[in-house]
């Protein structure tokens, strides 16, 4: 494949960096963007400009795209759907009320340390697709959040941090399913067992997920917040502010602030039954769309054909309880989807950066010129970062899988390295670079389902992923170093 050298690198690099210096995500996007298609069009700025609009129609030629985007709109039509039904009023009363009941005291602080618990064991127990988890925890728990004063950037760190890498390291899921056929793809000896046996043994050594959980336990049981996280805390304990001041809050009010129908019962199963049918029919979905076979599903069939779905049951369900006519349902559907509409056209701009940054061949040219200088020893730790740039210049996670797995087995079978280790390596870089990047799929649904400041959510989990990323590297330098 024709890569494009040290321009490749540019319109990433440059949409990443004024994301994260002007907090303008969509003006940067659209700049990576165009000067990316100007690179293609060999310096024309005419001909790049309208090259441009047109990569951003083609986003649409992807089914799975086009799925992810109606998923996004759907999401919003059924947030406002159990908002205006009184579900997320009724679920906040009844949660605070045992919170108050199972504290021995009404200590807000202890009260915030069960809640973000609860939060992070509910995000990983829905291992089965990453976008259900980050919706489920950021619609279930963001109303108690904002009435216990925690900060938006916090729920979004939980809800993200707490997604890829439970999904990552259970192979009962599209992502396990995804990597067993790209290990599959690639030149394995038939001593190292079937591709299922080793995507097992290379989640022993994926080590960077395992930290990001572990860390995320360790930030909520002991209260102690690093760089702009600690900011945020601050700021929202003394003012009581949930976001930052000026922040653009991923989720338009028609979705946000939907009130409560007038003269109706606040009842959380409005809430709790759309949320379980649509956590319910996913693996059903993912069983129907894989024709049997679950691991074999379509994720982003399964996570679009179960939000209808539950859009659908919400809408009967108040019906037959008389919370919300059928018209009135409707209308509802139409406020909440209409408020999703900036964070499509994000996801459209993301959706078009990756797929530039594949024509330019960004990810296969840093693989490339790394291959040039990495001894033995430091394979899998060089193989960790390499994916990690890819993934966070790309913003996709499986965009990274497919393209570094290609390149870890053939290099470390040629260095006589563990190729489990290396492949290992090249998944945990991947949600590494995933997870601060933020032109992120999964960090853009992060901070919309939690009515977050985008780039507030990625400035603020930063310094965390840095350090789990940080000690990830030690630690596969340690083993490239034994093994060596």
């Amino acid at each position: 494949m024709e890569t494009y050298g040290l321009l490749s690198l540019l319109p990433p690099v440059l949409a990443i960096g004024l994301a994260l210096w002007t907090r303008q995500v969509f003006l940067s996007l659209a700049a990576g963007l165009w000067l990316g298609f100007v690179i293609l069009a060999g310096g024309n700025l005419a001909t790049g400009t309208l090259a441009a609009m047109d990569g951003i129609v083609t986003v649409f030629e992807s089914a799975g795209n086009t799925r992810i985007i109606l998923f996004t709109l759907i999401v919003g039509a059924l947030i406002a759907l159990i908002q205006r039904s009184g579900g997320v009023a009724g679920f906040v009363a009844r949660l605070m009320a045992k919170l108050d009941r199972m504290s021995a005291t009404a200590e807000t602080k202890g009260q915030r340390k069960l809640v973000e618990l609860l939060a992070l064991g509910t995000g990983l127990l829905l291992f089965i697709e990453s976008n259900i988890s980050i919706l489920t925890v950021g619609t279930l728990y963001r109303p108690v959040f904002d009435k216990l004063g925690i900060p938006r950037e916090k729920l979004a760190y939980i809800a993200d941090s707490g997604s890829a890498p439970s999904s990552v390291l259970l192979p009962f899921n599209a992502w396990g399913a995804y990597i067993i056929g790209l290990i599959a793809a690639q030149p394995l000896s038939a001593n190292m067992g079937t591709p299922t046996d080793v995507f097992i043994r290379a989640t022993l050594m994926n080590f960077y997920p395992m930290i990001v959980i572990l860390t995320l336990v360790f930030v909520i049981v002991s209260g102690r917040d690093i760089g702009l996280m600690r900011k945020a805390e601050i700021r929202a304990k003394e003012t009581g502010l949930l976001n930052r001041e000026d922040a653009q809050i991923m989720m338009a009010d028609a979705a946000l602030d939907t009130e409560p129908k007038d003269g109706i019962p606040f009842k959380a199963r409005n809430m709790l039954i759309p949320l379980a049918l649509m956590v319910v029919l996913m693996p059903v979905f993912l069983w129907i769309t894989g024709n049997g076979n679950i691991v074999e599903g379509s994720g982003s069939k399964s996570v679009l054909y179960a939000t209808s779905f539950a859009v659908v049951g919400a809408m009967v369900l108040y019906k037959l309880t008389g919370a919300l006519r059928i018209r009135e349902s409707f209308e509802t559907v139409l406020s909440g989807m209409s408020g999703m509409v900036p964070l499509a056209i994000l996801m459209v701009l993301a959706f078009a950066l990756g797929s530039l940054c594949r024509e330019l061949g960004t990810g296969l040219y840093v693989a490339e010129t790394a291959k040039g200088f990495i001894s033995p020893a430091l394979v899998p730790a060089m193989i960790f970062l390499i994916s990690c740039f890819v993934a966070f210049s790309t913003g996709t996670s499986w965009g990274t899988f497919a393209i570094m797995v290609a390149i870890a087995v053939p290099l470390a079978q040629a260095m006589e390295v563990d190729p489990v280790l290396a492949i290992a390596a090249a998944i945990g870089g991947g949600v590494f670079g995933d997870h601060c990047s933020p032109t992120s799929d999964t960090s853009i649904i992060s901070s919309m389902a939690t009515a977050n400041d985008h780039i507030d959510h990625v400035r603020t989990q930063l310094p965390y992923a840095l350090i789990g990323g940080g000690i990830t590297t030690i630690l596969y330098l340690i083993l490239g170093f034994l093994s060596a």
